[in-house]
């Protein structure tokens, strides 16, 4: 009966809240509504309303799918300094982290849903239900990672909230277990992704060792991003207290994965340019284009100046710690891994094709409006989650009280793993 009780009050939690919060929740409903009746259309005709070819069967879809894989992996970003080295103003909010993971979780899951051509075998996607080819494919071993690490941050962030509406202390011997645990997790469903892109023989530009640290490099680059824009909307629309300390340590953190970032994509550069094979097409293609098919080279060139500017503002400790630069920064990082992971790694991936043919791919609007309607969710699964964390560490949501109304005499208590 706890249970149940938590969770009607914690839906009720959700649902409440002023005319801002409720227009933004109408408003990704509405997006994700306008993007489903597009994935209608998409199931009424097939991947045909799309512009994936046999020679582009990778893309858009994909592209997101990838970028927010990292989105998701990038959680640790704060679970390391916050349990490993028990550095209290990031282990107040670390668990903001964990439910942007959970929410970026289930965006991967729903871009891999509308890009499969018969969505009704997606059972076969279910481990210990469908089929799956394990261990020989390495699309199995990406199922079984995304998936255990999305139980993992479900019970993480279930227990942990749990546990704090009813005001009881936690179990470390089982929580501290599974946070240290979602760390190599966290690593692994990059990883495996990346090994997924290694693994195609025929995919030259793909075939890089240093794949899966770029991956990672990425990753931690773009999901603090996110989370350090989202932390600054909390701090100026609620009573949450999110210390500027752990704004900056996170933002620091970020420059030191962006340089990682810029270097594996120099010590990459330098392989293709200096060795010059035949290989060198797709990272032609890439950043100048071949003969009048350049309709990547904008997108290329866009990510790498973006990423270095977001390296220049947040290498410097005066402007990661303004909040103008600081926000720039985010957006610059934002696009230029968004990029780098989308139209900058699948597209010249597959052009030119095995057998030489180029073929100019972009979304079309049925695709964007798919895309939007599954960030959409994930925006609604992240502000629903927030929006009852939030509540229950400020005192406003315990199993003596109903949402909005905080217990008289009790202090905000934030959801950490030693409360």
């Amino acid at each position: 009966m706890g249970l149940v009780r938590f969770v009607v009050q914690a839906l009720r939690c959700a649902l409440s809240g002023g005319i801002a919060y409720r227009l933004w929740l109408a408003f990704l409903v509405a997006l994700a509504a306008w993007g489903g009746l597009a994935y209608v259309d998409q199931i009424r005709h097939g991947l045909i309303a799309t512009n994936m070819r046999d020679q582009v069967s990778w893309a858009f879809y994909i592209g997101n799918f990838t970028f927010l894989v990292g989105v998701a992996a990038a959680a640790i970003i704060l679970i390391i300094p916050a349990y490993v080295y028990d550095w209290k103003p990031i282990k107040e909010v670390a668990i903001l982290g964990e439910i942007l993971a959970l929410s970026a979780l289930v965006m991967c899951m729903l871009f891999v849903f509308v890009d499969l051509g018969r969505p009704d075998r997606f059972w076969h996607l279910l481990p210990g239900l469908g089929t799956l080819n394990w261990p020989m494919s390495l699309l199995a071993w990406d199922v079984l990672a995304l998936n255990g690490y999305f139980v993992l941050n479900l019970v993480i962030v279930g227990y942990l909230l749990f546990c704090s509406y009813n005001r009881r202390p936690y179990n470390k011997h089982f929580v501290v277990p599974l946070i240290l645990i979602s760390i190599p997790a966290a690593i692994s469903i990059h990883t495996v992704t990346a090994f997924i892109y290694n693994g195609m023989a025929a995919r030259p530009f793909w075939n890089a060792s240093i794949l899966a640290p770029r991956f990672l490099a990425s990753a931690m680059c773009s999901g603090p991003a996110i989370l350090l824009i989202l932390f600054q909307l909390l701090q100026r629309t609620t009573r949450f207290e999110i210390k500027d300390e752990a704004l900056w340590k996170i933002a620091e953190i970020m420059a030191y994965a962006m340089f990682v970032n810029l270097f594996l994509l120099g010590a990459e550069v330098f392989k293709e340019v200096y060795s010059s094979t035949e290989h060198i097409v797709h990272f032609n293609y890439l950043f100048f284009g071949l003969g009048e098919h350049g309709a990547l080279v904008k997108y290329g060139w866009t990510s790498v100046l973006c990423s270095l500017s977001a390296f220049l503002l947040f290498i410097v400790p005066a402007t990661r710690r303004h909040p103008v630069t600081l926000n720039l920064g985010c957006l610059l990082i934002y696009i230029g891994v968004y990029i780098e992971k989308g139209m900058g790694l699948v597209i010249p991936g597959l052009t030119p094709d095995a057998l030489g043919e180029i073929y100019e791919y972009a979304p079309t609007l049925t695709e964007v409006r798919i895309g939007v309607a599954c960030f959409s969710v994930g925006f609604l699964v992240y502000t629903v989650l927030t929006k009852i964390a939030v509540a229950i560490s400020l005192g406003d949501l315990t199993r003596d009280t109903v949402p909005g109304l905080a217990p008289a005499g009790q202090a905000p208590k934030p959801v950490t793993a030693d409360a």
